[in-house]
C-alpha cells in the first residue's frame, strides 16, 4: 500500500456527539412524565439537586447528555408541581368563610339554578386577617346574581371554600387531575351573607373581548342552534352547548372542530398571509423594501395569535402559534427547519412553559396527531393529490389516536373518519374563514359582520343535519373496558409500525398489537362468586352487583339542577371500565334525588334492563314495585329482597327497597336510605349466615344504624357512601361511634373512592381494591 502523501489533510477530529432537537424534546417529555406515575412527589432539595446535577452532567459529558435531560425534565416537572401543590388552600382552612377580591376570568356559566365561574384571586382575608390565597377558584353563586356577572369584571365576594377534591372510580373523571392542569387552588362558593361588591372591569383583558362578540354574534344570527355552534368557532365559546350537542360531536368524533382548535389557527395563519400577499400585489413598490415572503410570516403568526386567544388559549391552539412562531423565526433569520424540529421546538416551548399540560387528553391528542400525520403523509402535489392525502389523514388520526382516545375517554368513534373527511375540509376551509372574516369585520364594520354571520349559521346548519344523522350510524359510540397501561403501548407501538414509511416489511401486522387495547381479557366473578363496587358518587348511593354473567344495578347517584348526571359522569364510565355490555337489573332504592337522579341515565343506556323501585307508584321512572318475598338466583348466588312488604303503607326513606346477596362464604345487605323503625323488623328477616358485609344505611345518617340492629346483624364490614365534608354531616359521629364499639371496620367512599369486594364462592369476603389508594397519585388528596 502506498504511503500517505505528505500534504494530506489529517484525518478530521472525532466531534462532540450533539442530540437533536426531536431526541432532546423526547427526553424532557420522558422526564416529565416519569413524574406523573409517582404517588407522591420527591422532597425539595433532592429536586433542587438533581436539576443541579444534570446541568452539570450535560456540560461536562456530552455523552451523558439523553439521560442528562430526562433528569432535567424530571427535576422541573416535579418543582412546578410541588410549586402548585403549595398554591391550594391550606387543609386547616377548609370550610371557611374567607373575604375575596379577584378578577372574573374566563366567560362565566349562567344556568337556571346557579352561574359558575373561575376567579383569579388577588387579594383574601379570613377573619380580618389578610391569608397568603392566589391562583384560581372554582366558584358557584346560587340563586340570582345581584348583577350581571362579566368576564374581566373585579368583584369583592364573601366565600366558603375548599380544596379540590373529586369522585375517583375506575374509567371515571379525574378532577383534581384537571384542577392541578388549569392551576385551581380551591373551589367552594359566593355566601349569601357579607358584601358583593362590583369593583369595576379590568382594561385590556381578552376575555371580555370573547364575551362582547359573543353576544354580538346572538345579536346578528338570533338565539338559536347554529349560533351556539357559530360562538364557539368564533371565540371558543362553548357555553351554550348541551349535553345533546357534545353527545353528537362525540359520536361523529368532531369534538375538536367544535371548539376552536389548532387547525382552524392553521387557516386563520394562511388567511393573514393571504391578506399581505394581497396588499403586497395591489401596491408592488412594498416588495422594494420588504420582500413578500418575509412580511407574509409574521403576519400570519399575528393573526394565529389573534386567533388562539380568542379560543381562551386552549393546548391545540397554544401547540399550533408555538409551531408557527417557530416557522416564522426561521424565514426571518432565512434559516430552513423541518416539521419535525417545529414540531419538538413547540413540545419543549410548551413543557418548559407549564409541565403539567400533560395531564390533559389535548396535549396527546394535538401532538401526536400532528407526528403521525408527519410520519405517514407524503406531500402529494396537485388537487388529487391533496384529495387523497386528505382523506388518508383522516384514517391515520382515526386509527392512530384510538389508544389514546380510549385511554382519556373510554369510547371511539368508528363513524369519526368518514364524518372527518367531510367535516375537516368544509368546517376548516368554508365555515371557520367565513367566521373568522366576520368576526374581524365585527371588531371594525358591525353592519357589515351580520349578513356574514348570518349565511356562516347556513352552513352551519348544513353540517349540524349531517352530524345529527351521523351520531345514529351503527358504531358511532364504540365503548371499551378500561385499558391497561400495557395494552397502550402496545397499541401505540402498533400505530406507529402500521403507519412507518412505504418499503417496511409487515406494517399490516401493527394491526395485531391493538388487540389487547380493542379485545382485551375481562376479569369476571367465577361461577358460584360474586363481587360488589360502592361506587363513589359523592353524597348518593350507587352499588353494581356482578355475578359470573350478570349485573345488577342498586340506585345510580344523582341529578342535579346544573344537568350534571351522575348516573353520565360517574356510574356509566364505572360500568364500561369493566367492560359490561349489558345491564340485566336496575333497582331504584326509593325516590330521592341522591338515588334516583342518575337512573334516566341509565335507561337510555340500556332500556331493555328489568327495572324495581321501592317507590314504583310515584316515581316518574318506568319501574316495577320491589316487593319483598321475591327472589332469584343468578349463577349460583341468591338475590332476596326482604322489604318493603307488599301492602306497605310507607313512603320516602322507610319504603326503600333493600336487598340480601348470599351465597356459601358471605352476604351483602344493601339497606338504602331505610331508618330505625325498619332496622328493627329487617333483623330477623336477614337470619344468621356466612359473615355480612353491610352498605350503612342512609350514609350513616343518626336517625338510622341503631345498637339494636347492628348487634343483631353483627356485619364483618360497613361500607358508606358520602360525600367529602358533606352538609349533612354524613356518617355522623354518633354513628361511627356505635359501630366502633361493635367491632366493626367502616369504609367511606369520600375517603376511599370507589370500593370493590370481592365475595369467592370458597372464602371471607374482602375487600380488593380501594380505588383512591389504587390510583394513587402526587395529585390525589
Amino acid at each position: 500500500m502506498d504511503p500517505a502523501p505528505l500534504d494530506a489533510a489529517p484525518p478530521p477530529a472525532p466531534s462532540r456527539r450533539r442530540l437533536s432537537t426531536p431526541a432532546i424534546a423526547c427526553a424532557f417529555l420522558l422526564g416529565v412524565l416519569s413524574v406523573q406515575a409517582l404517588p407522591a412527589l420527591p422532597p425539595r432539595l433532592l429536586v433542587v439537586a438533581l436539576g443541579l446535577a444534570a446541568i452539570g452532567v450535560a456540560w461536562r459529558w456530552p455523552r451523558a447528555r439523553w439521560i442528562a435531560t430526562v433528569a432535567l425534565g424530571f427535576a422541573w416537572c416535579a418543582w412546578r408541581a410541588d410549586v402548585a401543590l403549595l398554591e391550594r388552600l391550606p387543609r386547616e382552612l377548609e370550610g371557611r368563610d374567607f373575604d375575596v377580591v379577584g378578577v372574573v376570568d374566563d366567560l362565566p356559566l349562567a344556568r337556571s339554578d346557579a352561574t359558575r365561574f373561575l376567579l383569579r384571586v388577588e387579594w383574601a382575608w379570613l377573619d380580618g386577617e389578610p391569608v397568603a390565597l392566589h391562583g384560581r377558584v372554582r366558584l358557584s353563586w346560587y340563586g340570582q346574581v345581584p348583577e350581571a356577572l362579566g368576564a374581566c369584571e373585579r368583584w369583592r365576594l364573601p366565600l366558603r371554600l375548599k380544596r379540590p377534591r373529586g369522585l375517583v372510580n375506575p374509567g371515571g373523571f379525574d378532577a383534581e387531575r384537571h384542577a392541578l392542569e388549569r392551576r385551581i387552588v380551591a373551589v367552594g362558593y359566593v355566601r349569601d351573607g357579607g358584601a358583593h361588591e362590583r369593583l369595576g372591569r379590568v382594561p385590556f383583558c381578552v376575555d371580555g373581548l370573547r364575551e362582547r362578540l359573543s353576544a354580538a354574534i346572538v345579536a346578528h344570527v338570533g338565539d338559536r342552534h347554529a349560533t351556539r355552534l357559530l360562538r364557539a368557532f368564533s371565540v371558543g365559546d362553548t357555553r351554550a352547548l348541551d349535553a345533546a350537542d357534545w353527545d353528537v360531536a362525540r359520536a361523529n368524533g368532531v369534538t375538536h372542530l367544535i371548539s376552536i382548535s389548532g387547525f382552524h389557527v392553521g387557516v386563520a395563519a394562511l388567511f393573514g398571509a393571504a391578506l399581505v400577499r394581497l396588499l403586497w400585489w395591489a401596491v408592488p413598490a412594498l416588495a422594494l423594501r420588504v420582500p413578500a415572503p418575509l412580511a407574509m410570516a409574521p403576519a400570519a403568526f399575528a393573526t394565529a395569535l389573534g386567533y388562539g386567544l380568542l379560543a381562551g388559549g386552549s393546548l391545540p391552539t397554544v401547540r399550533t402559534v408555538l409551531m408557527i412562531g417557530v416557522v416564522t423565526l426561521a424565514r426571518l433569520s432565512r434559516r430552513a427547519g423541518s416539521g419535525a424540529q417545529s414540531l419538538a421546538l413547540a413540545l419543549l416551548a410548551v413543557l418548559a412553559f407549564d409541565p403539567a399540560a400533560v395531564l390533559a387528553p389535548g396535549f396527546w391528542l394535538s401532538f401526536a396527531g400532528v407526528a403521525f400525520l408527519m410520519l405517514s403523509l407524503q406531500h402529494e402535489r396537485g388537487a388529487l393529490g391533496f384529495v387523497r392525502e386528505l382523506g388518508i389523514g383522516q384514517w391515520v388520526m382515526t386509527i392512530a389516536l384510538l389508544p389514546l382516545t380510549v385511554w382519556f375517554f373510554g369510547e371511539a368513534s368508528l363513524v369519526g373518519a368518514l364524518s372527518n373527511l367531510v367535516a375537516i375540509p368544509f368546517v376548516s376551509l368554508a365555515i371557520v374563514p367565513a367566521t373568522l372574516l366576520a368576526t374581524l369585520l365585527e371588531l371594525i364594520a358591525p353592519a357589515l359582520a351580520a349578513p356574514l354571520f348570518v349565511a356562516a349559521g347556513w352552513l352551519v346548519d348544513l353540517q349540524w343535519w349531517l352530524w345529527a344523522r351521523m351520531a345514529a350510524w351503527p358504531g358511532a359510540h364504540w365503548y371499551l373496558p378500561e385499558v391497561a397501561p400495557v395494552a397502550l403501548v402496545l397499541a401505540m407501538t402498533g400505530a406507529i409500525w402500521l403507519f412507518l414509511p412505504r418499503g417496511v416489511p409487515l406494517r399490516p401486522l401493527g394491526l395485531l398489537l391493538f388487540l389487547p387495547l380493542v379485545a382485551p381479557a375481562l376479569q369476571r366473578p367465577a361461577p358460584g362468586a360474586f363481587e360488589a363496587t360502592l361506587i363513589d358518587v359523592g353524597q348518593g348511593l350507587s352499588v353494581l352487583v356482578r355475578t359470573h354473567r350478570h349485573a345488577l344495578l342498586y340506585d345510580a347517584g344523582a341529578r342535579y339542577p346544573s344537568e350534571f348526571d351522575l348516573g353520565e359522569a360517574a356510574v356509566l364510565p364505572t360500568l364500561r371500565a369493566f367492560g359490561l355490555d349489558r345491564l340485566d337489573r336496575l333497582i331504584v332504592s326509593h325516590n330521592d334525588n341522591d338515588h334516583a337522579g342518575g337512573a334516566a341515565a341509565l335507561i337510555r343506556a340500556w332500556p331493555e334492563a328489568d327495572r324495581l323501585g321501592g317507590e314504583a307508584a310515584t316515581s316518574p321512572l318506568d319501574l316495577a314495585p320491589c316487593e319483598a318475598g321475591r327472589e332469584w338466583r343468578w349463577d349460583g348466588v341468591r338475590f332476596r329482597i326482604l322489604h318493603p312488604a307488599p301492602a306497605s303503607m310507607q313512603s320516602g326513606n322507610d319504603r326503600s327497597c333493600v336487598l340480601l346477596v348470599e351465597h356459601a362464604a358471605g352476604r351483602l345487605l344493601l339497606t338504602g336510605d331505610i331508618g330505625m323503625r325498619v332496622e328493627r323488623g329487617l333483623a330477623g328477616a336477614v337470619g344468621d349466615g356466612p359473615p355480612l358485609i353491610l352498605v350503612v344505611p342512609h350514609h350513616g345518617s343518626r336517625t338510622s344504624s341503631g345498637a339494636g340492629f347492628i348487634a343483631a346483624l353483627q356485619p364483618r364490614l360497613g361500607l358508606i357512601s358520602a360525600g367529602w365534608r358533606s352538609r349533612f354531616g354524613h356518617p355522623h359521629p354518633r354513628v361511627v361511634e356505635r359501630y366502633r364499639r361493635a367491632g366493626v371496620e367502616l369504609v367511606n367512599t369520600a375517603d376511599a373512592g370507589a370500593v370493590q369486594v370481592v365475595f369467592a364462592a370458597d372464602a371471607e369476603p374482602r375487600i380488593a381494591r380501594r380505588e383512591r389508594e389504587h390510583r394513587r397519585r402526587y395529585w390525589r388528596e
